[in-house]
């Protein structure tokens, strides 16, 4: 049976939660509880595949600016989770 978009949503947010690397639960599950809801079911294609295919410590050097984004990557999703601002 093929998951629906909200259980889809939900496992995702906690999967953001749960990276195993403080920094990037952190990031990604702040980013994550703020555009989850909104994605289209491509975003979250994109930020699925993200999650699935590349280390977190690789993410989130991606995501502060330390590496570059390589160009099959640089995504709307991935444009939104570097620009993202952490709220206070």
């Amino acid at each position: 049976m093929a998951e629906d978009t909200e259980t889809r949503r939900k496992r995702l947010l906690h999967r953001s939660r749960y990276t195993g690397m403080k920094e990037t639960d952190i990031l990604l599950g702040s980013f994550a509880a703020r555009h989850l809801p909104t994605f289209t079911d491509r975003e979250l294609d994109q930020y699925e595949s993200l999650l699935e295919n590349y280390d977190d410590p690789q993410i989130y050097a991606w995501a502060i600016g330390r590496d570059p984004v390589p160009q099959h990557l640089d995504s709307g999703v991935m444009k939104l989770l570097r620009a993202y601002k952490l709220p206070l």
